[in-house]
């Protein structure tokens, strides 16, 4: 049995809530606050927001027009959205939806263009993309994308003839009696939301993001019961057996696991295959794991603090009494650190929204810090310098433990100095 209470005290979380499915029934608890300021409690009923999550939502949308003849993955964007443009003009006229389901587009997915909330934001979201730059060339490598997503999402408006948030309504929420899901930020209102919470101090987060990302996770919120409800789908139906097919690989961050439609595909150490999603916004941490040869899924989200520890718990607690199944180990330094070739590793290394700094550091190792270049990452990454070590020949992993995990980064590629291409943590930063 899960004490919740304890695990929010013990971890400094804000608020949380956790749903299990298992043999078909759903059970839920709540703990916490939804704001440190007002101190109200978070119950069952509370909606928090998924972030990314909702990505596996966008992909479902886009398996039915599949499963329904209209699209096909592997033919051109540009045969749905003719307007569909990147910097690279090459890259946009091959780019498929394929690739967007797998992060394997290569262009900027950071992009947090505001267009407003009216009915044609997306599509307007979508024209701003024309200066989005690729990173590496389409189907080259996984770097992640939220708005490849964005752009799924402005598929399914033109071939539903509807705006996004209308079809994620009619064609899931209502279908499924979620009664909680919020699809815009006025919708929220209506319910009792959550409020996310921002930095070591836990501060109240000041804005919300674009709603123009909404099919990358900027808006869907519910509570964990709808989000288990939703996974629950994903078992009853062959429907969507397909969006659980390794497509493409992730870079090993230790952790294992490619990239599905949507879906993250798992291997674990029993040979059970599960698959997830995680989402993050501002403030909030959402994690969905889904184990469908033993019928067990479970949603685990939180407000704000130490998140990951208090879910890492809940995980192995959870899917080792349900499912048998043992989580990854969350990799550590070690103790004899792989020598790292600083020379080539050393440099300015630059995503969409960040810069990565890294600089020589003492006894072989190398020292890095994150400078946010938009207001979202602001508000997410510090700008404090952190010491790495070698962890493998081609991976890095940070000395010390951050959310209660050492964060490793992956070195991809050489430019015509051998120099270290990519520095890789979800998106691949190119040198600069």
């Amino acid at each position: 049995m899960i004490n919740l209470d304890e695990l929010i005290a013990e971890h400094g979380v804000v608020g949380a809530q956790v749903a299990v499915l298992h043999n078909g029934e759903i059970v839920d608890m709540a703990a916490g606050v939804l704001n440190n300021v007002t101190g109200e409690k978070v119950t069952s009923d509370s909606i928090f927001q998924i972030g990314s999550i909702t990505k596996v939502w966008t992909a479902t949308l886009i398996q039915q027009l599949v499963n329904e003849g209209l699209l096909d993955l592997d033919r051109p964007v540009r045969d749905v959205l003719p307007e569909f443009r990147l910097a690279d003009e090459q890259a946009a006229r091959i780019i498929t939806p394929r690739h967007l389901l797998t992060h394997t587009g290569g262009f900027d997915g950071d992009l947090w263009h505001d267009t407003g909330s009216g009915d044609n934001k997306i599509e307007k979201y979508v024209e701003l993309m024309a200066d989005a730059r690729q990173v590496v060339a389409p189907g080259e490598l996984y770097t992640y994308c939220n708005s490849g997503f964005v752009v799924l999402g402005r598929i399914v408006e033109v071939l539903r003839g509807k705006p996004f948030n209308t079809v994620l309504r009619e064609r899931l929420i209502e279908p499924l009696g979620l009664r909680t899901a919020a699809t815009s930020h006025a919708e929220y209102a209506a319910q009792t939301c959550a409020t996310g919470h921002l930095g070591k101090e836990s501060k109240p987060a000041e804005k919300l993001m674009t709603e123009a990302d909404a099919p990358a996770g900027s808006v869907l919120a519910m509570n964990a019961r709808d989000l288990v409800a939703f996974a629950r789908m994903h078992l009853d139906t062959d429907e969507f057996d397909a969006m659980r097919e390794a497509q493409a690989p992730i870079p090993n961050f230790g952790l294992g696991g490619k990239q599905g439609l949507g879906w993250v595909v798992q291997r674990y150490a029993n040979g059970q295959t599960g698959v997830s999603h995680n989402g993050t916004t501002l403030g909030f941490e959402a994690l969905l794991r889904v184990v469908p040869s033993a019928g067990v899924a479970i949603a685990v989200l939180t407000n704000g603090g130490q998140s990951l520890p208090l879910v890492r718990a809940v995980f192995q607690k959870v899917l080792g009494d349900l499912a048998g199944v043992t989580p990854s180990a969350f990799p550590v330094p070690p103790l004899a650190p792989v020598p790292i070739d600083v020379e080539k590793v050393v440099g300015v290394y630059r995503s969409a929204g960040l810069e990565a700094h890294v600089t020589e550091g003492d006894g072989g190792r190398v020292k890095l810090r994150f400078v946010a270049l938009d207001h979202v990452f602001k508000a997410l990454v510090d700008d404090e310098e952190r010491e790495f070590t070698g962890f493998r020949d081609d991976a890095l992993i940070a000395v010390e433990k951050e959310d209660g995990y050492h964060a490793v980064f992956v070195l991809c590629g050489r430019d015509e100095q051998d120099r270290v291409k990519y520095l890789h943590w979800g998106r691949a930063a190119v040198r600069v």
